[in-house]
């Protein structure tokens, strides 16, 4: 049996010609490279757990390389909350246009119990590529063959991706070849190509960073709207994601440990970048785009819930519910060293 690696391509929400030549020129420059096994499905972030996008993924069993329009934290915890489970492999790319005295110093995060520590996690690695990071196939291409050869020695045999699925293979675009004539952008990625066609709509719901939760159920308490729920060891979880009301990150913002995400949203704190660090004690309100009008997140936070809740016809409730527990504890803890420095900061009203 040959050693083989799979590369997945998420394809992007719209159909921007920019976007999906990216995405081919991708597969064009992989379908020839020995080893490698390629998928296109449609969005990670639409696909429901039973689609046959998602089944395809689920019967990978070795490593994977997965090429999506999503931060790679974002992309690794959809696959997690669709049971495709794997430790977060290194990738090396970074922002074309990020300075490097732009990027953030890691910060000592304080010793909690995460859910993730109480997890079995199988023994292999999953890669997450953001396409968004540069506009060039060759780019994502060298990272892929990187990855590969790193892993040579690890890669099982997939076998047959798509064995016992129903997959609709379709071919690359036409495209001119010069002559005038029409053909295929690359005769042998018509064949080559796992292409997994699907009617999935856009969604909205929040994904759980289980490497930063801590199972403190605040965000269970604050939704009004039967999106979270608990597993048989009553863990977080978030259990009718197509109960979450679109557009709506309240949620997010008042996870203490920043371990909600919303792939899709506009701002990178709530959409998975790793710019916000848990366990950082300080107001995170204007990284996570809440106004600056004296609003702090959680304010913000209740806003949004207050709005959802009066377009759905129901009572708003303000601050009264879901967020009287974060507060209660906050006055039982006695301010750390960390606490302190940040009331220094306060007062000196910079």
């Amino acid at each position: 049996m040959s050693k083989r690696i799979a590369v997945v391509i998420s394809q992007s929400q719209s159909k921007n010609p920019a976007k999906r030549k990216l995405e081919e020129d991708i597969v064009v420059g992989l379908v020839m490279e020995p080893g490698i096994d390629v998928t296109v499905v449609p969005n990670l972030y639409d696909l429901k757990a039973d689609s046959t996008g998602m089944l395809a993924l689920k019967s990978i069993s070795g490593n994977v390389i997965v090429c999506g329009w999503m931060f790679e934290r974002a992309a690794h915890w959809v696959l997690d909350r669709n049971g495709i489970f794997g430790h977060v492999g290194l990738v090396t790319l970074r922002d074309e246009d990020l300075d490097d005295d732009d990027e953030q110093e890691p910060i000592e995060e304080e010793e909690k119990d995460r859910v993730i520590d109480s997890r079995d996690i199988p023994n292999r690695k999953i890669y997450a590529l953001d396409l968004r990071i540069s506009n060039k196939a060759k780019t994502y291409i060298d990272e892929i063959k990187r990855i590969q050869s790193e892993n040579a020695a690890q890669v099982v045999d997939l076998g047959d991706l798509t064995q016992g699925i129903s997959v609709a293979a379709t071919p690359a675009p036409a495209v001119s070849n010069g002559n005038g004539t029409e053909g295929n952008s690359h005769d042998v990625a018509a064949s080559a190509v796992n292409r997994i066609e699907g009617d999935s709509k856009r969604r909205w719901y929040p994904v759980i960073d289980y490497s930063r939760c801590t199972n403190c159920m605040e965000c269970i308490d604050f939704c009004l709207f039967g999106v979270y729920g608990v597993d048989r060891i009553d863990t977080i979880l978030v259990e009718e994601p197509d109960n979450c009301r679109k557009g709506c990150p309240a949620c997010s913002r008042v996870c203490p440990e920043n371990a909600i995400m919303f792939p899709q949203h506009k701002t990178p704190g709530i959409a998975g970048s790793n710019e916000a660090t848990a366990s950082l004690k300080i107001d995170l309100s204007q990284l996570f785009g809440a106004p600056t009008e004296g609003k702090s997140a959680i304010e913000v936070a209740a806003l949004e819930r207050d709005e959802q809740l009066a377009l759905a016809g129901r009572e708003t409730v303000g601050m009264s519910v879901g967020i009287a527990k974060r507060q209660d504890g906050k006055a039982e803890q006695p301010n750390d060293e960390l606490d302190n420095l940040v009331d220094e900061l306060n007062d000196l009203d910079l």
